[in-house]
């Protein structure tokens, strides 16, 4: 009888286990053979999307961010109610708040034309958000590709899991960690809010309770776009989140904070004499050090529990299971 030699069966199983973790890496090259021009014409769409709409580009950043918060960057927040999904875009966080939904479709649509069935939804998030980002002057940096899209959402995870505009300090650092973000991540990605706008309802609360961690001026200025009257219509009066230059992707976010102009309290608490301060002090001296560690923290958030392989699926329609 042969004597196996238990040597072999080590290399051939650390071999099949390296080759698993190799096939499930994300690569920037994943689709230069199957799709060349995916990333062209995802651009071209992004590209005219936020030409028409400039407060696009910081909604499609945000939408890849509430999509990988929830069981990752796997495009679950697309997906509707059906049957057997309870859609991501009723969680509180989302509902009436996180758009682009028809840019993504858009997308969706015409890579589906050069290359039908190959390019994930998920993929086509994390692409849209940096070149919405480019589009407005922010940075660019390399995409690592090959996320499949899942077959299930949480509406559940999306209300326990995704920041809320009151949340303190504490509460926002423990939920970058949750994800395998730091607090510095945490302030950095904060730095989207440079191009974005927020819903009276949101902040309300902080421009009339004449507290002492916001500028009084500020405070009048924003209640003239916000009245104190609760109502449909005035919950969903919008407001620039930086009020000096709300088109362009730069740092004035965080020298707003440090001159007590944070219009959300989730925004101000990052610079509040608490552990965020020295990071936020960092940004507004120094932009381009901020848009390059944003770009890092995006690629980092990219790689949130991403499924690859045989792994989920690709769907045709984002919106839906196929």
């Amino acid at each position: 009888m042969a004597h196996r030699n238990p040597s072999i069966g080590f290399v051939v199983t650390t071999l099949v286990l390296l080759a698993t973790a190799c096939d499930a890496q994300l690569s920037s090259k994943f689709y230069d053979s199957t799709c060349p021009n995916a990333l062209s014409t995802i651009r071209t769409v992004i590209r005219t999307a936020v030409s028409k709409e400039r407060r696009m580009a910081a909604s499609l950043i945000r939408l890849h961010f509430h999509d990988c918060f929830v069981q990752g960057c796997d495009a679950s927040i697309l997906l509707d109610d059906s049957s057997s999904i309870e859609s991501e875009k009723t969680a509180l966080q989302n509902v009436n708040s996180v758009r682009g939904f028809n840019v993504i479709d858009q997308a969706k649509t015409e890579v589906e034309k050069v290359c039908p069935g190959t390019v994930s939804c998920a993929d086509i998030l994390a692409v849209a958000a940096r070149d919405a980002s480019f589009a407005v002057g922010g940075p660019s940096w390399t995409v690592k590709l090959g996320r499949r899209d899942s077959t299930t959402a949480s509406k559940s995870e999306a209300t326990s899991d995704l920041p809320l505009f009151t949340d303190d300090l504490d509460t926002l650092i423990s939920r970058f960690e949750k994800k395998g973000l730091t607090a510095k991540d945490m302030v950095t990605l904060s730095g989207a809010h440079t191009i974005g706008q927020a819903q009276c309802f949101t902040f309300r609360g902080r421009i009339y309770n004449n507290a002492s961690d916001i500028d009084a001026g500020f405070a009048s200025t924003r209640q003239r776009g916000c009245p104190l009257v609760v109502n449909e219509d005035n919950d969903k009066k919008l407001a620039a989140l930086d009020l000096v230059t709300p088109n362009s992707f730069d740092n004035n976010y965080f020298n707003n904070l440090i001159q007590k102009k944070g219009l959300l309290h989730s925004d101000q608490v990052l610079f509040s004499g608490g552990s965020t301060d020295s990071i936020v002090s960092e940004y507004s001296k120094n932009p381009t050090t901020f848009k390059s560690d944003f770009a890092a923290a995006m690629i980092k958030m990219g790689d949130i529990q991403p499924l690859t392989g045989s792994a989920g699926i690709i769907r045709n329609i984002c919106s839906s299971i196929n």
